[in-house]
């Protein structure tokens, strides 16, 4: 079951990031790394063309309060959503807390290790503080770079799924899961 989530007054920091809500005064570095094609097709939308855009995203992710602004030394880069999960995907989880994370990063940022250090620490908050007995992350077949990111934070391929996207495509889905039990063991013997 979706567990409840709300981040409005929370913010992690790792060595080199800080996540935190979304201001309206993000919206220059949001559009600047929306924009850039290449960035939302890997996530299934299509890159900002105007400010307009961006600005119809920003206020939804303010008024949601689910989505953390990726900032790295004073700029935002990136955004990672804790969204609800397909409950249908995963009917043998009905009785268990869950959620889904998703990440966008700026591609100027692509291959320093940033995206694995933020979902890192989202997850260690999701199981840590909000108490989530597993998280769902998915990312296109298409898309290796998400794949590693999920893999060295320890997600599992569980099944291939279809996902329409907002560009109207059916894409194939990989659907990967990370349980709190399995996640908890590796920390103990990292």
């Amino acid at each position: 079951m979706n567990a409840e989530i709300d981040i409005s007054n929370v913010i992690l920091r790792t060595s080199r990031l800080t996540l935190r809500p979304w201001r309206q005064s993000d919206l220059d570095d949001f559009f600047e790394y929306a924009s850039v094609e290449g960035v939302g097709e890997m996530a299934g939308w299509p890159h900002h063309k105007t400010k307009a855009d961006t600005q119809a995203i920003l206020d939804m992710f303010i008024a949601g309060r689910k989505t953390f602004a990726i900032e790295h030394e004073g700029k935002v880069i990136g955004s990672l959503g804790v969204e609800k999960y397909d409950e249908r995907l995963l009917p043998n989880l009905s009785d268990k807390k869950g959620r889904e994370i998703g990440f966008v990063l700026s591609k100027a940022c692509w291959g320093r290790g940033l995206t694995p250090e933020a979902v890192s620490e989202v997850i260690s908050w999701l199981f840590g503080e909000q108490g989530l007995d597993f998280i769902v992350c998915r990312h296109f077949a298409d898309n290796p770079q998400s794949k590693r990111v999920q893999q060295k934070c320890g997600f599992k391929f569980i099944k291939y799924s279809k996902y329409k996207t907002a560009n109207n495509e059916v894409k194939t889905d990989c659907v990967n899961l990370l349980l709190k039990d399995e996640y908890k063991q590796k920390s103990e013997e990292a």
